[in-house]
């Protein structure tokens, strides 16, 4: 059967990375998990104060910065774990400051540029599940099977509030829901490839679906283009 490539985009907290992960597994394909990546960059700003007082970003320091963050991920234990030269951050990413910062660092042209190369290399032989905002409209144009998710923002921002809750981190649900919708402003209004539904994308609202009803849905789409 022919290894295809297969770009899941969409809204933040909708569980994009999720059904990814699964899919990926079901099919022995490899998981890129293309939104821990900008999070790590972010990451490595906020640790190096690269941010104003008011949160904007000091670009011409990120630009110097840049050949010196390496991003690696590694399968551990089954699960993609992502790491910020040579350090697991997998937790630290995932944490609520660097969710309020990551949306300004992912508009800027010259960190998209640098991770587009990295994600198009690992995904040039196919075999490949790989989720973000822009994969099937910049990553990867041409990818066989694209999927565009969203939810809506209370209800990915509840999902945001029981991930945090059940890894006994603090969680305000208000405070999440404002990110959500701030992110996708943010998000879909940036110049440099802004999240949009490509036109050949399938898309699945995902709201009121459990994660077994997304699972075989995405599994059914995967079995169509791979026939």
């Amino acid at each position: 059967m022919k290894k295809i490539t297969i770009a899941i985009d969409g809204h933040s907290s909708c569980g994009k990375s999720t059904m990814a992960k699964e899919l990926a597994r079901k099919v022995g394909y490899v998981y890129v998990d293309t939104g821990a990546m900008y999070r790590c960059v972010t990451l490595y700003a906020l640790r190096h104060q690269l941010f104003t007082a008011d949160g904007a970003v000091l670009e011409e320091q990120l630009r110097e910065a840049m050949p010196q963050i390496d991003i690696d991920q590694r399968l551990i234990d089954g699960k993609t774990t992502t790491f910020l030269n040579g350090e697991n951050v997998e937790r630290e990413i995932r944490n609520l400051e660097v969710s309020n910062h990551v949306s300004p660092i992912a508009a800027i042209p010259f960190v998209r540029t640098a991770l587009v190369a990295q994600q198009q290399k690992m995904g040039r032989e196919g075999g490949i599940v790989m989720d973000g905002r822009d994969i099937g409209t910049t990553v990867f144009p041409n990818a066989e099977l694209k999927i565009f998710v969203t939810a809506s923002a209370e209800v990915r921002a509840q999902r945001r509030y029981d991930e945090l809750q059940q890894k006994g981190m603090p969680a305000d649900y208000a405070d999440i829901l404002k990110n959500v919708q701030e992110r996708d402003y943010i998000d879909s209004h940036r110049e440099v490839s802004p999240l949009r539904q490509a036109d050949d994308a399938l898309l699945l609202d995902n709201s009121h679906m459990t994660i077994d009803e997304q699972n075989k849905w995405l599994m059914e789409q995967f079995e169509k283009a791979t026939k």
